[in-house]
């Protein structure tokens, strides 16, 4: 355990030597994230970092990190990410255990400690130490968590911490992110660009496409294989894969397991109903993708049967599967339903009797309905994209969001707005 806490002190900078990191190292601020986070420091609810691998989980830790220390000791800060190989050997709640109280012994911080423990469901039984630390009223911590498993951490969590935490989901870089990191100005140009590439931080470090292609598809291999094949001892991955597939050639469609089932039999793959749903699940939970339910606005339900899935982000899409093609209003509802649930808004497909609504937003009191349309190029468009929203009679706001060169302002109470301008 020696040589494992030393390894640690190199990624903590415990010691002599100053303990804030240049900025470089620490990448682009995510002050959407490093906000909320905030408002939940000095609390004992364990803070949960939840998102899709390569989303910048680690960089909003150690921004956090950054901005203790400037408060705090850096020996009151104890970070491990369970990536780096150095750290094999922490595989049970037991080892990381031991780990901390070597820590404790040979460091004796002062006061309140500050605990970051990075992609937490590689160690087995993690949830055991995150209670115990999160109620050891003797020894004041805050526990900070990232994990890349949507079921895994909210069923654990769930179970040991008895609504002891609270989660925040990280999503790629959204367009106003996209243009802050790149330089670009905010305009149609670069939100077509933004369309082309995806959101994955890492992408715009890299130049050449051959070299982006290779960097989505190892990360797409690393989720399916790490994240799915492994933990849920899939039998069939090239099936998963082909999922993934269909679901990046069909985004914002309605499909259903039974539908999905049909096409892959068209094409000769042998499945059936409850491995497609199972593994759709298994997509959702890794994060890759998002199952979107729909919702009878008229009636107040939730529908059965068919739901739309979108990707977590774009990149999958543009570097895997097919060429920037026909299908850029797909790509355009794709994102704008990732900027709204990175904004905080439960999303769900809207029914008004015949007629469907791209996007019911829900966050507390706030609701809006939003249709997505690439470009309003005549009557017949702007009657098919209004006329389910004049459809709703209640007074929530209503908006089309377009790619049109300019707005054409309201229509009968409803907003135009344009993509890059959100």
């Amino acid at each position: 355990m020696d040589e494992v806490l030393q390894s640690l002190t190199k990624y903590n900078n415990w010691g002599s030597k100053p303990a804030l990191p240049t900025p470089e190292p620490l990448g682009y601020r995510r002050s959407l994230y490093l906000d909320k986070v905030e408002k939940y420091l000095n609390n004992p609810l364990a803070k949960v970092l939840m998102g899709q691998r390569r989303t910048g989980k680690s960089y909003i830790l150690r921004q956090i990190i950054q901005d203790l220390q400037k408060k705090v000791s850096p020996q009151n800060t104890f970070y491990l990410n369970k990536e780096f190989l150095e750290f094999d050997a922490i595989k049970s709640y037991q080892d990381l255990n031991t780990l901390v109280a070597s820590y404790k012994k040979r460091y004796q911080p002062q006061g309140k400690i500050y605990y970051f423990f990075d992609e937490i469901q590689e160690v087995v039984g993690w949830e055991k130490i995150v209670n115990s630390l999160t109620q050891n009223f003797t020894e004041p911590c805050e526990v900070f968590i990232t994990g890349s498993n949507s079921k895994m951490l909210s069923t654990e969590l769930s179970t040991y911490l008895s609504g002891r935490f609270v989660q925040f989901e990280v999503f790629p870089f959204v367009f106003n992110e996209y243009c802050n990191f790149t330089k670009l100005p905010k305009t149609k140009e670069s939100y077509l660009k933004f369309l082309q590439t995806g959101g994955l931080p890492e992408l715009f470090k890299l130049q050449d496409r051959e070299v982006q292609v290779n960097y989505v598809s190892s990360l797409t291999d690393t989720i399916l294989l790490n994240d799915i094949v492994k933990k849920f001892s899939v039998r069939d991955p090239a099936l998963l894969g082909s999922l993934f597939k269909f679901v990046s050639d069909n985004i914002g469609n309605l499909s259903s397991p039974n539908t999905i089932v049909g096409f892959l039999k068209s094409a000769k793959v042998n499945t059936n109903y409850e491995t497609v749903s199972n593994y759709l699940t298994y997509l959702s939970q890794a994060l890759l993708i998002h199952e979107v339910d729909r919702f009878d606005i008229k009636g107040k339900a939730l529908l059965t049967g068919a739901k739309k899935y979108y990707l977590n982000d774009l990149s999958f899409k543009n570097y895997l599967f097919s060429s920037f093609d026909v299908g850029l209003s797909k790509h355009l509802e794709n994102a704008i339903y990732i900027y709204y649930r990175q904004q905080g808004y439960k999303v769900y497909v809207g029914t008004v009797g015949n007629l469907e609504v791209d996007f019911i937003l829900e966050k507390s009191s706030d609701k809006k309905y939003v249709q997505v349309c690439y470009n309003l190029t005549d009557d017949k468009v702007i009657s098919r994209e209004f006329t389910p929203l004049e459809s709703i009679k209640d007074n929530y706001e209503k908006i089309v969001v377009g790619l049109d060169d300019t707005s054409y302002g309201n229509k009968n109470g409803i907003k135009h707005l344009l993509a890059w301008e959100l």
